[in-house]
């Protein structure tokens, strides 16, 4: 077997050094987050216990760490929803042509180059002036989806620009209506990317922190919450709300694989039972 260039060793120690610099942080605030009692914000750890996590289900000093929770959960689903259905719906207004549809398209993705913190303000000004309640179910909703919608109409564009249309083609020739044909022929066909999406616009809403600090009004959203806390709580029950955070993140995305992955298998099991029919 022929020596590996250095090349390789080289690439690889910056990958580790890259998964370091990326996860080290997080990890270092999960193990923080099981110290004793007596603990503090830094190294060395006095000892070990689930002292914080337990802190956090009782009645808090400061913060309201909860009700921001429930904000932050309750937000994502619509910001999620809302994303999803217009992506769709934007997808397959851009696979014809129409006026404005290069204009309109680059101003979906202007949105994205604009600082989120003027993003953020210009809404909460345009509520304020209008004699709205700024409010993180409005105007924090509204800001939101000028993060989220762009990124889900781009995962739409490409699913569509692949997509066969010879099914559409089949379906209408077997006499079922527009509808029908979106119903039972494109949207199955999409489903995995439209988990994709869902996924993509759950978690930029409840991790966004920028759109939201000049539109949630005077409730925050949990990423607010955290904010506030880092300023006057010195213990580190502040890892332990990060560790739980962090560990819904991932239940979040691993029930959106779990999802795909069953879907997948029924699909896959379908396709073999139709094969199993011709034949």
């Amino acid at each position: 077997m022929e020596p590996r260039p250095k090349s390789f060793y080289l690439l690889t120690a910056f990958f580790v050094l890259f998964l370091i610099f990326l996860y080290g942080p997080t990890l270092t605030i999960g193990i923080l987050s099981f110290q004793g009692p007596g603990g503090g914000l830094t190294f060395p750890m006095r000892g070990v216990s689930l002292h914080w996590f337990r802190d956090l289900f009782e009645q808090q000093a400061v913060g309201d760490i909860w009700g921001s929770f429930s904000r932050s959960l309750v937000l994502g689903l619509m910001v999620m929803v809302t994303t999803v259905v217009v992506s769709v719906m934007g997808g397959l207004a851009f696979r014809h042509r129409f006026a404005g549809a290069s204009l309109l398209f680059y101003l979906i993705i202007t949105s994205l180059v604009i600082p989120s913190i003027l993003v953020s303000l210009g809404v909460g000004l345009i509520w304020s002036q209008s004699g709205l309640p700024v409010h993180w179910s409005t105007s924090g909703f509204g800001a939101q989806l000028t993060w989220t919608l762009p990124f889900g109409l781009l995962i739409m564009f490409a699913v569509f620009n692949r997509f066969d249309r010879s099914y559409e083609e089949a379906a209408r020739d077997l006499g079922a209506s527009p509808w029908q044909v979106i119903r039972h022929v494109v949207l199955p066909i999409i489903a995995p990317s439209l988990i994709g999406v869902a996924l993509f616009g759950f978690t930029l809403s409840y991790d966004e922190f920028a759109r939201t600090l000049l539109t949630s009004g005077s409730y925050n959203t949990l990423p607010l919450e955290i904010f506030g806390m880092t300023t006057n709580v010195t213990t580190p029950v502040l890892f332990a709300l990060g560790t739980m955070t962090t560990v819904f993140s991932l239940l979040v995305i691993g029930v959106f694989l779990l999802v795909v992955w069953v879907m997948n298998r029924r699909r896959a099991r379908h396709g073999s039972d139709a094969g199993q029919g011709m034949v």
